[in-house]
């Protein structure tokens, strides 16, 4: 006998059509997505209208999507769901460095560079060093630590947004750390800028009425053999917006002092004009469990 459709059965009716689905984790997450989903439709009870602007809204957002932009990443980022899900992962790895979003600027390959290069093609900004190491969770050294950097220039802006203004490249580098995990860049002091408005999810902030501007960083993707790797910022100190990040990726210990130098010997030891702004990031990761 055939069963109705109704607001009490169709919960059940659902979860049950994935009762047999092969992989026990995808059962579970699709179990789990229907029984939330379907409790937010209840809750809010959306019109039809509102419901096809939800449809609209989620195919625009896929559309915005290419090989420089993510729009769903963005969306996520704005929801805090990207750093709920870091967060959460955050707890499984005690004692490494924090994680934080990897953001929708993030290229496959950065162009790899010796310690020491300059990531900044312009010459345009405030002079910068970063200095560090890479060390496991027991502060032993890893040696030959890979680092992927990227970050926005001093008006706010990623190389992929300003093609013919800035090089492609720029602002990014794949460094290798020395034998004993330290590393070291020349680079400009990045500005604090608004995440993408020109989609939905501009759209969106501005129907909430939320500013859409992150704090200066610079990101950091860092890995070693036998390490589980990160995906994290350095923010600058004295940005703005440090209390109110579009995209709640600030954690305190990961805000560093980008420090004045007005010192010409380590200016030109460094490579760089006098003054100039340095910061020290030692980044800390979590051995990886041994498969038994």
């Amino acid at each position: 006998m055939t069963t109705d459709f109704t607001e009490q059965t169709a919960t059940p009716a659902v979860v049950e059509s994935f009762a047999r689905t092969p992989d026990p984790r995808l059962r579970e997450i699709l179990s789990s997505l229907t029984r939330h989903l379907h409790d937010f439709v209840r809750d809010i009870e959306p019109t039809m209208q509102e419901w096809e602007e939800a449809i609209g809204f989620l195919t625009a957002t896929g559309q915005m999507c290419d090989d420089t932009r993510q729009e769903f990443i963005l969306l996520s980022d704005v929801l805090g769901v990207s750093m709920l899900v870091e967060t959460i992962n955050d707890r499984k790895v005690p004692g490494a460095t924090d994680s934080t979003v990897l953001g929708p600027f993030h290229v496959v390959e950065s162009p790899p560079r010796a310690l020491g290069d300059t990531i900044d093609y312009v010459n345009t900004g405030e002079p910068c060093v970063v200095t560090g190491r890479v060390i496991s969770t027991d502060g032993t050294p890893l040696p030959g630590a890979l680092l992927d950097v990227w970050q926005a220039n001093e008006l706010g802006f990623y190389d992929v947004q300003q093609p013919g203004v800035q090089p492609l490249g720029n602002g990014r580098g794949l460094f290798t750390a020395d034998g004993e995990g330290r590393f070291w860049f020349r680079t400009v002091v990045p500005c604090h800028y608004p995440i993408p408005t020109d989609g939905p999810v501009g759209n969106l902030l501005k129907a909430a009425g939320r500013h859409p501007y992150r704090p200066a960083h610079i990101h950091f993707i860092a890995g070693s053999e036998g390490h589980i790797p990160v995906t994290t910022h350095i923010f600058v100190a004295d940005s703005p917006y440090l209390e109110s990040d579009a995209v709640f990726a600030v954690k305190k210990n990961l805000v560093q002092e980008f420090s004045e130098v007005d010192d010409p010997g380590q200016a030109a030891e460094y490579g760089v004009a006098n003054p100039f702004r340095r910061a020290r990031f030692d980044i800390v990761l979590h051995p990886a469990a041994v498969p038994s």
